[in-house]
């Protein structure tokens, strides 16, 4: 399985497809696109005070529905395959996401990949939704959705979850084959689900190579105890990266969004890199955002407290180059489609503006390493 890039498509406002002629001229693997109701950035610090970015967008959570974006990248490409990365199983109906998954297939001509999680508070909570016991509903969720996809006529089902009772969904796969199902895991549990069911693996957090490469480990056997084959689980990665040299890091580590960054990492993860969490011991890393109840005062305690060292110590870090052999190890520990995200453009309109040509420079060097 050749290495090959990922691609990522904004699903906030402003919304803009210019360049989906460019993602989708074979250079990427995938296109991948998020689906939210808000963003991991608190509110508290997303005014002209603490970034430009306010300047030109008045929220960082102006998300559109990412299925529905999905639709339109589907209809607006030709080659690339568009992935959901990835949807909680929590706020949609499981019969939904099957009925969703199979129209996306048949619009991009056999392309969608959906790319499914068991969910996080800041998407759920505020709006109603049970959060309690995300990972057996998610499960729950994957046997209902391949229950309606693979059988014929109407579908009997009880579960702890979802009840249905002759229920039917006849619309027919894009010439016969169903969209991949790809996982966003980290647990064990969900791990081992991934194994049973996944076409493909994205880590919800894998803060080294050898942390990767265990992971994808327990994946392996639990497809080989299934009967499945291991191999054909494809292994993915948002790689969360600050791509910069050494005075542009120094100036990127003192901007507040940059350090909030540490909020999606748990307080556990963070201490095997021998830092206390600025949010505490019980931190349990981005299940536990939920930027409405992240207030000011809480914010601020958190900026004094955060040591750019420990940012530095998780996050590959310095110039494409220096990236992208950070990233190979993690090649080497078993990853195939990569997605280097720069976390350096969240330091301000200056270096937004140069993140995407950082990106792409650092795929580059990636490809080389990779002999590709």
């Amino acid at each position: 399985m050749k290495v090959q890039p990922a691609a990522f498509l904004r699903t906030t406002l402003p919304m803009d497809f210019s360049q989906l002629g460019v993602l989708d001229s074979g250079r990427y693997h995938s296109i991948w696109l998020p689906d939210h109701m808000v963003s991991f950035w608190p509110d508290s610090i997303w005014t002209p005070e603490f970034t430009d970015l306010a300047t030109i967008s008045p929220s960082p959570h102006r998300h559109l529905d990412g299925l529905a974006v999905a639709s339109a990248a589907a209809v607006l490409t030709k080659n690339v395959p568009i992935a959901s990365s990835v949807v909680d199983t929590v706020r949609r109906h499981p019969s939904l996401l099957a009925q969703t998954a199979l129209t996306i297939d048949h619009l991009s001509g056999g392309r969608f990949i959906l790319g499914v999680g068991s969910g996080e508070a800041e998407n759920t909570v505020p709006y109603g939704f049970d959060f309690s016991k995300p990972v057996s509903r998610f499960e729950e969720s994957l046997k209902v959705i391949r229950l309606l996809w693979e059988s014929e006529g109407p579908v009997d089902f009880k579960g702890d979850f979802y009840h249905l009772n002759h229920a039917r969904l006849d619309t027919e796969p894009y010439q016969g084959c169903y969209p991949k199902i790809w996982i966003g895991a980290s647990g064990p549990r969900m791990l081992e689900i991934t194994g049973r069911y996944a076409d493909g693996w994205w880590p919800a957090g894998a803060w080294s190579p050898e942390e990767y490469a265990a992971k994808l480990q327990l994946i392996r056997d639990s497809a080989d105890r299934a009967g499945r084959d291991p191999l054909a689980i494809v292994p993915a990665f948002i790689m969360t990266c600050l791509i910069g040299d050494d005075s542009e890091l120094a100036d990127i580590l003192e901007a507040p969004l940059v350090k909030s960054w540490v909020l999606q990492i748990s307080a556990a993860a963070l201490r095997e890199f021998g830092f206390d969490h600025p949010m505490g011991e019980s931190w349990g890393g981005f299940q536990d955002i939920d930027p409405g109840v992240l207030n000011r005062e809480r914010i601020l305690d958190m900026l004094a407290k955060v040591e750019p060292e420990s940012i530095l110590a998780v996050i590959p870090h310095g110039t494409p180059r220096q990236v992208a052999a950070k990233i190979k190890e993690y090649v080497d520990a078993g990853l195939r489609v990569p997605k280097i995200l720069d976390y350096g453009g969240m330091a301000g309109l200056k270096y937004s503006a140069l993140s995407a040509a950082k990106v792409r420079a650092a795929e580059d060097e990636l490809m080389k390493l990779c002999g590709q």
